[in-house]
């Protein structure tokens, strides 16, 4: 019987949540898609084909064990299956919103390979999980033991965060150290509501509270305390600082006013859903209404700042990304959701400099042809000589990348190793650094990176901390 309501690709067809009308979801910052009715998430977890050798386990950073938790939402065994769930992944209420599905799990589907259609894997996770707050079954850590040792984690993001969970239920005492007024990172202040709304992420990190993480917030590690101090404090130290030092234009007028970092600008944004004062905001320069707005790049950064625009009431949202739209490395599901708000898309193209008077006025814009491949296998943009033209724009936002900050010179810390790139260098198995005692997680390792990898880092880091500390503990017993 139970065989019977697995294998239904065939008859049933795919079917993603109710996507809310582009008109409607324009006008506010809610998520776009409605929740699956349980019914529905039965029916479209039965069309999983179980198969031997699951593709869609194999391409999650976290090996997540999709099709077994898909069986048990067919089967109704919904506690079951979030227990399951989150038995691999620390977040899966985030996982399910904001995870890539369409390059990852939904992407390798076998049956999709097959013609059939994906099983729609993301909106079933986020199902399950909610379906698990709103019953209760989402409890605060208990361990079955404290332990003496500490551990301090450089970071609220989710490595960091993921880190803090697996250490507390060890029973470790946990204190994580942040920046920010808030804690979650760019989960909090980089991605829009319409993506992730704020309650989730809030939920998570009340949960780590009521569990016994301490936070320590509004902390700028070098300035309002030493990192030296923090080892000092500490039995091991975990950073997970994520990479926040955004990737600058060169070019005539570069630093002209109305010329705006990406971060800066979905910071205040997301800090405006809060309630918070934003004076940035309210005198109109991180604010798009009534504004032609260009947004330079094509990565998933790029795709949250033109959505923010629409919603803002911007009067056009223009997004420049020097390659085409098949080697855009965005998720082509944002790209197609954009259009429906009513984003242009100029591709081939890519700015040499801004026009200006008081303010911005247009970006110098160089049309492009793609040519042989790069390192990387894409075709490498070349620009087309005397095929300039000039954007018009009174709002434009940098959306090139991140890079790391220069941590040993920012923290003091000369014996702290880094890579040419900027990035901390860890091991890639413990993730340990060149300092004893020391590991290091997410982007601030990887270069600017997705979620579910970080998630990923910070749990693998927790268990080579929990190694590291008993080795001492075993030596100190000698």
């Amino acid at each position: 019987m139970a065989q019977q309501r697995m294998l239904q690709f065939v008859t049933v067809s795919k079917e993603m949540p109710e996507k809310r009308a582009a008109t409607v979801r324009a006008q506010d910052f809610n998520e776009i898609y409605r929740e699956y009715a349980e019914i529905k998430a039965e029916e479209q977890a039965g069309r999983c084909s179980q198969c031997g050798v699951p593709y869609c386990q194999t391409h999650c950073p976290l090996h997540n064990n999709i099709p077994d938790w898909l069986r048990m939402t067919a089967e109704g065994r919904l506690q079951e299956a979030y227990e399951l769930a989150q038995a691999t992944n620390t977040f899966p209420e985030i996982c399910g919103r904001i995870c890539p599905q369409d390059r990852l799990c939904e992407g390798n589907c076998v049956i999709e390979q097959s013609g059939h259609g994906t099983v729609t894997i993301g909106a079933i996770e986020k199902f399950i999980t909610d379906t698990a707050w709103d019953n209760g079954w989402v409890k605060p850590v208990k361990p079955a033991e404290e332990r003496a040792e500490s551990v301090g984690i450089i970071g609220a993001g989710p490595g960091g965060l993921a880190a803090a969970e697996m250490l507390r239920r060890a029973g470790l005492q946990v204190t994580v150290y942040d920046r920010y007024d808030r804690g979650g990172g760019l989960l909090t202040y980089g991605i829009p509501g319409f993506k992730l709304e704020k309650d989730v992420v809030m939920q998570r990190i009340g949960q780590l509270e009521q569990g016994g993480v301490q936070f320590v917030m509004n902390c700028n590690v070098g300035e309002d305390i030493a990192f030296d101090a923090i080892r000092g404090k500490h039995d091991a130290v975990i950073i997970a600082t994520g990479v926040y030092k955004s990737r600058d234009l060169g070019g005539p007028n570069a630093n002209a006013a109305g010329i705006v970092r990406a971060i800066d600008y979905l910071t205040a944004s997301n800090r405006k859903s809060f309630g918070d004062e934003v004076p940035d905001f309210d005198s109109g320069e991180l604010n798009a209404e009534g504004k032609r707005v260009v947004v330079i790049g094509g990565g998933d950064t790029a795709m949250d700042c033109i959505r923010t625009a629409v919603r803002q009431g911007a009067q056009s949202v223009k997004c420049l990304y020097r390659r085409d739209r098949a080697n855009m490395p965005g998720s082509q599901r944002e790209v197609q959701n954009a259009e429906e708000e009513g984003v242009d898309f100029v591709w081939l193209t890519a700015p040499k400099g801004f026009t200006a008077g008081d303010a911005v006025e247009g970006v110098l814009v160089q049309q492009m042809r793609l040519g042989s491949p790069d390192a990387t296998g894409r075709q490498s943009p070349e620009v087309i000589e005397g095929a300039d033209y000039v954007e018009d724009a009174d709002l434009v936002i940098k959306a090139l990348g991140f890079e790391p900050e220069d941590l040993p010179k920012l923290w003091g810390a000369d014996g702290l190793e880094v890579t040419r790139w900027g990035t901390v260098k860890a091991d890639f198995r413990s993730h340990a650094t060149s300092l004893p005692g020391v590991f290091a997680v997410g982007d601030i390792v990887r270069g600017a990176s997705l979620v579910v990898w970080a998630i990923r880092d910070g749990r693998e880091a927790a268990e080579s901390v929990l190694g590291y500390l008993s080795e001492a503990q075993a030596v100190a017993a000698e």
